[in-house]
């Protein structure tokens, strides 16, 4: 049966203390309403709609680069009346399924399950049990267990205060019956809304199957109105995320102190210390060894590779068995090929260091083509930027580069050369032979140092 996601994000959330809309706050990097949109294309829709309201435009634009319908609920006069907002773009013979822009951590799997259940014809919520539901609407059952209703904390009576089993707000079931309910809500509770929690009462009264699916992970429905909320969420997501590293082969240092902000596949016995962020798409071959405080954005690592203490890697692609680190950094363009050392304080960007060579003192290596087995001594710098544009270098094969050498790009040093240190090199290098470009020594007789005066 075709499917269209149904996502409510009209929500100030005053509570935020935030000019930014609740939904645009972010959770691993990104924004609430993009995990729960993440998640829901893993469904397959036909159609994806956005309810919104409070900050539409600030939301609108943060999501241009999805293909999304949105649909403005401009009185904020409750869940169920947000839904019926855009009921009337959705056909009768899809299910529907109710999604929260701020409930950012819920399974795939478990909306699998609820789309499972009301493509059979039933009212499927998604429920938890908690051991303080405060704040959650309760779910109201028989004594043989059939669900008959959900009462609202605000209209809660105290015996179905003290019930735990929780709604979580997230529902399914086919459009048709759906839309017939939501014509049918009345504003009778103590906030003059129309509940979207109704429906099942309704649904009940018309005896359709009420299916309640409790979530495995109570975490999945946390709903997120402050800033401590987000915290718990966060830390959610982050166990969630160090359990499946480890669970595919990677030790943790301290699982409770690494963070993913992205996708990060690893292959066996990787070593991961603590302090570590990573973002965006990362991989991390066999046997890599992450020191502490490392960020590593949209980069893959070769097997064997190890990166030392607070180094920070970006739009890289590492070969096997290099070595980086510590304090190194390496910018976007950059490919180390296999056996490559870059050291502590060195800065690589936009060039392919060939295999086997060193960078690993104090340098930066910008524009640039290393080839294979080229030693570049400490404060050795490739002048690639004239102000204006930027120029590349080229050094060859087994090149010796000797320590505080400008290489003043465009420039080429060739096979086998040595530079000598201190060099400012501005023409081409001889393969094969030692190029020098130093000033004359001189010693000034009868200098003083300036002094202050009186």
């Amino acid at each position: 049966m075709p499917l269209s996601v149904v996502i409510l994000a009209a929500g100030q959330g005053k509570r935020m203390n935030s000019d930014l809309p609740k939904v645009l706050q972010l959770l691993a990097g990104k924004p609430l309403l993009q995990h729960v949109i993440d998640t829901a294309r893993q469904l397959d829709p036909a159609d994806l709609y956005v309810v919104y309201g409070h900050g539409g435009a600030q939301v609108q634009s943060a999501f241009t680069h999805e293909r999304l319908q949105w649909v403005l609920q401009a009185e904020q006069l409750g869940t169920g009346h947000a839904v019926m907002q855009a009921m009337n773009l959705i056909p009768d013979d899809h299910t529907v399924l109710v999604l929260y822009g701020d409930v950012p951590l819920v399974s795939a799997a478990c909306l699998g399950e609820l789309i499972h259940n009301a493509d059979s014809g039933a009212l499927a919520l998604l429920t938890v049990k908690l051991p303080d539901a405060t704040g959650y609407g309760r779910i109201l059952r028989r004594a043989d267990g059939a669900v008959t209703g959900i009462v609202e904390q605000k209209d809660a009576t105290p015996e179905q205060a003290s019930i735990r089993e929780a709604n979580s707000g997230l529902l399914a079931v086919r459009a048709a019956m759906l839309r017939e309910w939501l014509l049918g809500l009345k504003a009778d509770n103590a906030a003059r809304e129309y509940y979207l929690t109704d429906v099942v009462t309704a649904a009940a009264s018309s005896q359709v199957p009420i299916r309640p699916i409790a979530v495995a992970h109570p975490f999945e429905v946390l709903g997120v109105n402050d800033r401590l909320q987000l915290a718990r969420a966060e830390s959610a997501y982050r166990s969630e995320r160090a359990e499946e590293l480890m669970i595919a082969g990677a030790t943790l240092a301290d699982p409770t102190r690494i963070d993913v902000r992205g996708e990060v596949t690893v292959e066996r016995d990787v070593f991961i210390d603590v302090g570590a962020v990573f973002i965006g798409r990362v991989h991390l071959g066999s046997r890599v060894k992450v020191g502490p405080y490392c960020v590593i954005r949209d980069a893959r690592l070769g097997s064997d590779t190890e990166v030392k203490a607070n180094c920070v890697i970006e739009d890289a692609v590492v070969g096997d068995n290099c070595r980086i680190g510590p304090f190194a950094r390496l910018r976007p363009g950059t490919v180390l090929r296999a056996d490559v050392h870059v050291g502590n304080f060195v800065e690589v960007k936009n060039s392919v260091v060939g295999p086997g060579s060193k960078v690993n003192h104090l340098s930066y290596v910008g524009d640039a083509t290393v080839g294979a087995h080229v030693n570049v001594g400490a404060g050795t710098i490739t002048c690639n930027y004239d102000g204006v544009n930027k120029s590349a270098t080229v050094i060859e094969d087994g090149a010796f580069i000797g320590s505080g050498t400008m290489l003043v790009a465009p420039v080429r040093i060739g096979a086998g050369a040595t530079i000598g240190a201190g060099s400012t090199i501005t023409q081409p290098a001889a393969d094969g032979q030692l190029t020098l470009a130093r000033a004359r020594q001189i010693t000034v007789a009868d200098w003083r140092r300036p002094t202050k005066k009186p």
